[in-house]
Formats: structure tokens, C-alpha cells, sequence
């Protein structure tokens, strides 16, 4: 067998493993990391930082110096093998069977493997034969990446091969799992993604859990409720609460009763500030933007009908990457407290067949509602807050007081509703004090 061949061969496949080195040592440098190696005094750093401000360009020297030197050592494998058979089909199949080995092995595997676990070394010694081998190429790189690019299906030229979402993803994973970002920085950067993905009504506050003040409300009114509910915005209705016609904020009420007592009242229309509406199919990513330019907080959503489907702020958007935003007052309670003679203090979300076993019902159950603090809306006819209460009937004729305690959290809901047994012929069916 021609010796000259099968050396040349060896030699450019050595040449294919260092570009396939210099390949995933590029990959895994960005300009962070480069910089940070400057700042050390790293020899080399100053020629990898050149690397690194256009990473897509010397990836792509880097690429066809290993197709090239592969596509080189097949052509003389090939040829060494005819050289030495008779038959056509014994030495092509020789020669392709040495070639997938040596690709698969000698560049697929090896290099990528050294090049991932030292890719600051790999790609610091790649950036001494990139820099002047990119010179000598000049356009020729770009020329066939845009030939490349004009067979490819897909709208307009690109400068080379990016990375797909996934691939970014597959990227933060491993970076999670070699420990250089930790589990929540990992968590947060998926969420961005899938916020490109979120609509409006999915991290929307629905109209259900609305409080809402009616335009025909004083001032005084308005920031009593606002106080007891804890909210400070609040949506402005006019014939129904499907008609949203504002939303006042707290700070204002707050300021004109301070600058003037006598504004007290007023209606809280004089008060009230122009409403922002969106549809519930918008992009939450999108909304977050324009609610950033515009300096604005919080916005109604429509749904296809027109109607109000509930309202979103920025805090709603903001927990789809950051995750649910608690505060001092977000503790973990048990579902049934008992406090003696047989009262109760249960969780807003208990379920009322629960309700039910407290007070000796088998089967209590409700075709409208199916916890507690859906009970009590029901029975008051809107969103409870803080001290509404009301009276609800049970099947066997007995009759229990709901009353809605302190609420919690950043949407100010009731977490806790306080569960005591009255005689029906004393009490009326619904109770709350008047704002």
C-alpha cells in the first residue's frame, strides 16, 4: 500500500481533530469569558477576545478546515485502497469502513470531548491559527456559507449556523448540570423562553376575582374598600362590570382627600385614570414590553366577545419568569383550625364536602361553587374581602356565618374564612359592612 498516501491521510486527519478541537472549544467561549480571562493576565487572552467578538466567523474557518482535511483523507484512503485491490467494490468498502471508524472516533468523538472539557485552553491555542488562517481565506467562508444559505428553505441570509431554541435550552442544562449556573438561574432562563409562548389570559387575574368600585362611589368610598381589601388599583365599572371605564389607583385617592378633605365627596370618576385594554390573546412577552415604554402598570383584558375577561399587571408577567411573588404574610396554614364550640377557621380553598364532614353532612355539595371561599362569594354576590360575611343554608336546615379574614399575598386574597354555626331565625342571609 502507498505509504505517502495513507501519511498524508494520517496527517490531515490530525489536522481535522484539532479543527474539530478548536470547534467545541469556540462553542462553549463567549466574550464574558474572554474578558474574564484578560482580567486574569491569561496568556493568549488578548487574541481569544478577538475570537470571541465574532465567534460565528472563525466557527465557520474552523468548519470547513475539518470538512476540507476530511473530505481530503477519504479521496487518498480511497485511492490507496484501489491501488492495492483488484476489485472496485473490495476497496471501496475497505475505504469506507476506515473512514466512518477514523471520523467517527479520531474526529467525531475525541476532539469534541477535549474540546468541551478544556474549552478555554482549546480554544485560546485555536485562536493563535484562526486569526491569520481567516485572513488568508479572506471571503471565501462567507461565500460558501451564503451559497449554503440561498439552498436552504427559510426566509432571507444568515452568517452562519445558529443554534435553535432547543439546542439554547439543551445549552442551560448543561451549564445547570456542571455547576456554573444554579437551578433557579436555570428555572428562570426556560421561563423566559416560555414566555414568548404565555398569553395574556393565561397569567391574567380573572373577572371573578375582581373588586371592583362602581363610577357612582365617592372617594371615600373608594379608599375605604380600597384599605380593607388591600389593593391599590382597582377597576372602575360603569353600568356593569363588564364596563370598564378606569382604574383608580390608591396614591391618588390617598392625595386628594390629604390635599383636600372636602373631596371625600366626590365621585370617584373625577379620580379615576384612563384604562389600557388588550385582548386575552396577546403575548404576555409582548405586553411586558409595551407596559415598560408606556409606564404602565396594569391593563384590562378583553376577551373575543368584548367583554372584560379580568385584568393583568406586571407583577402577573414578571412571576412567569421570576415565579410566584410572596411576601411577609404568605405562610403555610393548615386547612381546619378548630377553635372550640364548634367553630372553625379553614383555608379559602377547602373543599365544602370537607365543610360539610366538620358539621356531620355525609354529602354536601354545590353545582356553582366547590370551596369555601367560593361558597362565600356566591352567598355575597361578589369578591369577598377582609370582614365580609355571610350566612349560607346547609341541607338538614341548619345554617353556618362565613366570614372572610385578613387576606394575604400580593393579589390581597382571602386565605382564611372563619366557619361558626348561627340559628337561622336570627340572622339574615348576608352580612357586610357597608364601604
Amino acid at each position: 500500500m502507498n505509504t505517502q498516501l495513507i501519511f498524508g491521510a494520517v496527517l490531515l486527519v490530525v489536522v481535522a481533530w484539532l479543527a474539530a478541537c478548536a470547534e467545541a472549544g469556540l462553542a462553549r467561549i463567549s466574550s464574558f469569558r474572554a474578558e474574564e480571562a484578560a482580567r486574569v493576565g491569561r496568556r493568549g487572552s488578548a487574541k481569544l477576545a478577538q475570537v470571541a467578538a465574532d465567534p460565528t466567523r472563525y466557527l465557520n474557518v474552523a468548519l470547513l478546515v475539518r470538512v476540507a482535511c476530511e473530505m481530503a483523507a477519504a479521496a487518498l484512503v480511497t485511492y490507496a485502497c484501489l491501488e492495492e485491490f483488484d476489485k472496485t467494490w473490495q476497496a471501496l468498502l475497505l475505504a469506507i469502513g476506515v473512514m466512518v471508524l477514523v471520523s467517527y472516533v479520531a474526529v467525531g468523538v475525541s476532539p469534541r470531548t477535549i474540546g468541551r472539557q478544556h474549552p478555554l485552553n482549546t480554544a485560546t491555542a485555536a485562536a493563535y491559527i484562526l486569526l491569520p488562517l481567516a485572513r488568508i481565506m479572506g471571503p471565501i467562508p462567507p461565500l460558501l456559507i451564503l451559497i449554503g444559505n440561498a439552498l436552504t428553505p427559510g426566509k432571507g441570509f444568515r452568517r452562519g449556523p445558529f443554534a435553535s431554541e432547543a439546542e439554547l435550552r439543551a445549552l442551560v442544562d448543561l451549564a445547570e448540570k456542571e455547576s456554573l449556573i444554579e437551578d433557579e438561574e436555570r428555572r428562570m432562563v426556560h421561563s423566559v423562553f416560555e414566555l414568548g409562548d404565555t398569553l395574556v389570559r393565561e397569567v391574567m387575574v380573572p373577572r371573578t376575582d375582581l373588586v371592583v368600585v362602581e363610577r357612582y362611589r365617592t372617594i371615600r368610598q373608594a379608599l375605604t374598600l380600597a384599605l380593607r381589601s388591600g389593593f391599590s388599583r382597582m377597576p372602575v365599572t360603569g353600568e356593569s362590570e363588564d364596563d370598564i371605564v378606569g382604574v383608580v389607583y390608591l396614591k391618588d385617592l390617598a392625595r386628594r382627600t390629604h390635599i383636600n378633605r372636602e373631596a371625600e365627596s366626590e365621585l370617584v370618576s373625577t379620580a379615576m385614570r384612563s384604562a389600557s385594554f388588550v385582548p386575552d390573546t396577546k403575548n404576555a412577552g409582548d405586553l411586558l414590553r409595551e407596559m415598560q415604554q408606556e409606564r404602565n402598570h396594569v391593563a384590562v383584558v378583553i376577551d373575543e366577545y368584548g367583554g372584560t375577561a379580568g385584568i393583568v399587571t406586571i407583577e402577573d408577567i414578571l412571576e412567569e419568569i421570576v415565579g410566584e411573588i410572596t411576601d411577609e404574610y404568605d405562610r403555610e396554614l393548615p386547612p381546619v383550625e378548630e377553635l372550640g364550640e364548634d367553630r372553625h377557621r379553614v383555608t379559602a380553598r377547602l373543599d365544602i364536602g370537607d365543610l360539610g364532614e366538620l358539621y356531620g353532612l355525609e354529602a354536601y355539595d354545590d353545582e356553582d361553587v366547590e370551596t369555601v371561599g367560593g361558597l362565600l362569594a356566591k352567598a355575597l354576590g361578589r369578591v369577598p374581602i377582609a370582614g365580609a360575611s355571610a350566612v349560607v343554608d346547609l341541607p338538614d336546615g341548619r345554617a353556618l356565618r362565613l366570614t372572610a379574614e385578613a387576606a394575604a399575598g400580593r393579589r390581597n386574597k382571602i386565605v382564611t374564612v372563619l366557619v361558626e354555626p348561627v340559628a337561622v331565625e336570627t340572622v339574615p342571609a348576608t352580612e357586610e359592612s357597608s364601604t
